[in-house]
């Protein structure tokens, strides 16, 4: 099952992302192969494993952040709420976001190839990801009625198709199968 997908690491060749290349040192300094499932929760803090604890990736969601913001895609703000101040991260980059919008856009309509295993496979994470976040609505809501409707049904089809059995015919994109598996979980 595509739950029970141990992570192989091939390389471990730094990336030149910060957290990319922790989460690498983690794999390699593992001393069992974990599966996808299992690297979800412990990269994300979402298991209190105590004998994985030193494989938890430290305040994940606020060094993402930093980094956005440090590339200029999102920037910082205060909001007050009520009795408390929240760090906020709006979108300073709209050229950036939009790019990404246009390119999941165009992979459900323009260019679309009807075939998971033929789609470029960081535009088929990217789909996957945007899923599992809750934003792909988002991403097509500025379309037409029509076109609105064929990207979410192409969508959903892409979606509901059995992880199991696109991971078998992958050739290469088996972990993103694996990544949808444990979201749909």
């Amino acid at each position: 099952s595509t739950l029970s997908f141990q992570v192989l690491l091939k390389s471990d060749a730094p990336t030149g992302d910060i957290l990319l290349d922790e989460t690498l040192r983690h794999i390699k300094a593992t001393e069992s192969m974990e599966t996808v499932q299992t690297w979800i929760e412990l990269l994300t803090g979402e298991t209190w494993n105590p004998f994985k604890l030193q494989y938890q990736l430290r305040n994940v969601r606020e060094r993402i952040a930093k980094a956005l913001v440090e590339k200029g895609i999102l920037t910082t703000e205060k909001q007050n709420f009520l009795l408390f101040d929240m760090t906020t991260h709006p979108v300073s980059n709209a050229t950036e976001k939009q790019r990404l919008v246009k390119k999941l856009q165009e992979s459900m309509l323009e260019r679309w190839v009807n075939d998971p295993h033929r789609m470029d496979r960081r535009t088929l994470a990217l789909l996957v990801l945007a899923h599992s976040s809750d934003v792909l609505e988002n991403v097509f809501a500025s379309l037409a009625d029509d076109k609105y409707d064929v990207a979410m049904n192409r969508t959903k089809d892409l979606l509901d198709m059995d992880p199991e059995v696109e991971a078998a015919k992958a050739r290469g994109a088996e972990i993103i199968w694996a990544v949808l598996a444990a979201f749909n979980k």
